[in-house]
């Protein structure tokens, strides 16, 4: 069983972006319950379905599969409502990979820095531009923010 443990936090200037690379991705959902999100993502020439299970702390399960670029397309015009776009901006720092979320469209001007850990007290180096931590906050969740973008929430961190 495939498990992810992600912790999120906001991001503070613009000290990340040298060196990061980006890829710009749509994603969309098929299906969100408090259980489960089934996710479609096309990133450049590449394209995933993903199903995530309900979070346990910060742990829950995660199976990702490639399917083609065409099918991802297709299924995006499946999706619920509130598709999303972003910029994803990847760097490493340590022996850690940071993905930072550039977000478009009702999401513009978040930014969300995420990094997976091996297991949940895991150690690791938190560069000056990491913010508040929102590993806690389901607001911050992708699937939330294509139901409920955060440029409709009345207050943020």
């Amino acid at each position: 069983m495939a498990i992810e443990i992600e912790r999120k936090f906001l991001v503070r200037g613009d000290g990340w972006r040298a060196g990061a690379a980006a890829t710009v991705y749509k994603q969309g959902y098929l299906s969100v319950n408090p259980g489960c999100s089934v996710r479609v993502r096309l990133g450049g020439d590449q394209a995933w379905l993903t199903i995530k299970g309900a979070s346990k702390g910060l742990a829950r399960q995660e199976f990702e599969y490639p399917i083609p670029p065409g099918d991802a397309e297709a299924l995006l015009g499946l999706c619920l409502p509130g598709v999303i776009s972003k910029t994803r901006y990847v760097l490493m720092r340590g022996k850690h990979r940071w993905e930072i979320d550039e977000f478009h469209g009702d999401n513009e001007g978040l930014l969300v820095a995420e990094i997976e850990l091996d297991h949940d007290d895991e150690a690791f180096d938190k560069p000056d531009w990491l913010g508040e931590e929102v590993s806690d906050d389901p607001r911050y969740y992708n699937a939330a923010l294509s139901a409920n973008p955060w440029c409709r929430w009345a207050t943020r961190r």
